[in-house]
């Protein structure tokens, strides 16, 4: 993987996560799950931002751990709009689906970190 992948990887994923916020319905359920989606969604990107910037490796750990959590905490967020039927699972396939490869992808980095710690 080239070194900016995941970097433009995880910009895209914030910017649809934007995205697929704006289509959750206006109602109490769906205003919840929306701030929730919003806040892990889009500090994907931010922190892994963060990472390519730590100043040692157990800070780069750290900081793709938080990465992880993020990514992990939007898979649940849109698993809970599918499975509440805030929306079907068209919709949120595919996204599902990035943020499934971009979680392998930062506990692979997180592995591969550990290794040359």
């Amino acid at each position: 993987m080239k070194q900016d992948e995941l970097r433009k990887r995880t910009k895209a994923f914030t910017l649809r996560v934007i995205k697929l916020a704006e289509a959750l319905p206006d109602n109490p359920i769906g205003r919840v799950i929306r701030n929730q989606l919003l806040r892990c969604g889009t500090s994907v990107g931010a922190n892994y931002r963060a990472a390519k910037r730590a100043k040692s490796t157990a800070d780069f750990i750290s900081k793709m751990g938080t990465v992880e959590e993020e990514a992990d905490e939007s898979v649940y967020w849109m698993e809970l709009i599918v499975e509440s039927g805030l929306m079907e699972q068209n919709p949120t396939s595919d996204l599902y689906q990035e943020a499934d490869e971009i979680l392998a992808m930062v506990v692979a980095s997180i592995k591969t970190a550990r290794k040359h710690k």
